[in-house]
C-alpha cells in the first residue's frame, strides 16, 4: 500500500529513501505525488482501530473484502441450457 503521502498525516507516513531504508517524513506539506508507506496495523483490517481518516476505512474494508474473496468457494458453474430471453 503506497498512498500519496499528503493524504497521510506526517507522524504515520514512512518515506523510502534512496538506499531502501524507511524513515517517518514529518515535512508538511509533502510534494503532492510522494508515495509513501503505512503501517500495517492502520491497513489491516482484523486490528481495531478508530477511524482516522475516511479514505483509511474504505481500505480497511476492501482488504477484508479482498480475504472474505480468497476464502470464498469458486462460483456455480453457468448452466448448461441458457433460458430463452426472447
Amino acid at each position: 500500500m503506497n498512498p500519496l503521502a499528503h493524504t497521510v498525516p506526517a507522524e504515520h507516513r514512512w518515506i523510502e529513501v534512496s538506499d531502501g531504508r524507511v524513515t517517518v517524513y514529518g515535512v508538511c506539506p509533502p510534494d503532492q505525488f510522494q508515495r509513501c508507506r503505512i503501517e500495517h496495523r492502520l491497513a489491516c483490517p482484523a486490528q481495531p482501530l478508530p477511524d482516522l481518516w475516511p479514505w483509511l476505512t474504505s481500505l480497511r474494508g476492501e482488504n477484508a473484502r479482498r480475504v472474505k474473496r480468497q476464502d470464498d468457494p469458486e462460483p456455480p458453474p453457468p448452466p448448461e441450457e441458457w433460458p430463452d430471453a426472447g
